[in-house]
């Protein structure tokens, strides 16, 4: 799945999004994947099809049971079936980055993520603007008050990067280094005395560039969670004024594009009827290896199979 046309009328931008998610979860890859797990392929419906296979894979891929994804188990997986894993995220599309399918957007989106992730992403989307990319609105780049693991700011220490203890205080610091902006021109929030209830929107205006906004979002339910992706692209959309036509970029991993760009569908392209690419970072520029990626594993590939498959059920209930 890699876009949506905001210039089709909003039915057969329905019928796009349906046959895309067909495709992906019919293909010939997840069903063996399926079958190598010792299930059957659900039958029926889209929506039947969603189900059973967001019910499979709660059952055989679920390593995170509702923990942050650093605190994931990992599986013990044997070679076969590692190499299978690997060979399903491939046909997938959460591997192999690919370039942006345009040469202009209305807006470029930076999604956060873990501290390394946030610093890559924040690089990446810097590369494709010093690299001709034209975009006319801003840079979004995106993020929420989730502290950072003792982990993550272990991983920031080691590559010499200042220990910020939050994700977006990551995003911004990643903004001034790869941007060379020391204040932001423009700045509003509220501090509600608790994160899941707070936000703040930093804008910072580098020469020649356009404008970069870094967002930390509210959840949208405070008593249960922090604000996940869907929650600061919503954010973000109300803020930027986000309009019909509209072309966006959203910048993630290649891990994550499935089901961040089915969830930048369901939030932004049908609400705003808006166009949306979603592409991965990628990770041979030189200029991104201040932060190495994290080693990806068979387990963390089945279980962003598993986002990619709720977050497709989640868009086509809505859709």
């Amino acid at each position: 799945m890699r876009g949506a046309d905001a210039a089709l009328p909003t039915g057969l931008v329905a019928e796009q999004i349906t046959a895309e998610i067909w495709a992906w979860v019919d293909s010939a890859p997840l069903r063996g994947l399926v079958r190598h797990f010792g299930g059957d392929h659900p039958v029926g419906d889209l929506a039947a099809v969603l189900a059973g296979l967001d019910d499979f894979s709660a059952r055989h891929w679920d390593f995170r049971q509702g923990r942050e994804r650093p605190d994931a188990r990992e599986p013990v997986l044997d070679p076969g079936t590692a190499e299978l894993v690997l060979g399903t995220a491939t046909a997938l599309g959460m591997v192999h980055p690919v370039p942006p399918a345009r040469a202009a957007y209305a807006h470029l989106v930076v999604l956060g993520g873990l501290a390394h992730a946030c610093v890559r992403r924040v690089g990446y989307a810097a590369h494709l603007l010093r690299a001709g990319l034209a975009v006319s609105g801003e840079v979004a780049v995106l993020g929420s008050f989730r502290p950072l693991s003792d982990w993550e700011r272990r991983t920031l220490a080691d590559a010499g990067l200042p220990a910020d203890e939050t994700e977006v205080d990551v995003l911004d610091t990643a903004v001034r280094r790869v941007f060379g902006v020391d204040a932001p021109a423009e700045q509003a929030g509220v501090d509600a005395g608790h994160p899941h209830h707070s936000w703040s929107s930093r804008t910072y205006r580098p020469a020649g560039l356009p404008p970069v906004r870094v967002l930390a979002a509210p959840s949208s339910e405070p008593d249960r969670r922090r604000a996940h992706t869907a929650d600061t692209q919503r954010f973000w959309a109300g803020h930027v004024q986000l309009a019909p036509g509209d072309e966006v970029l959203m910048v993630t991993a290649p891990i994550y594009v499935p089901f961040q760009h089915c969830d930048a569908l369901r939030t932004l392209a049908l609400p705003y009827g808006c166009g949306i690419d979603t592409v991965g970072v990628d990770p041979g520029l030189a200029d991104l290896a201040v932060l190495p990626e994290q080693t990806l594993t068979p387990g963390r590939y089945l279980q962003e199979i598993r986002s990619a498959i709720r977050s497709m059920r989640a868009l086509h209930d809505l859709r």
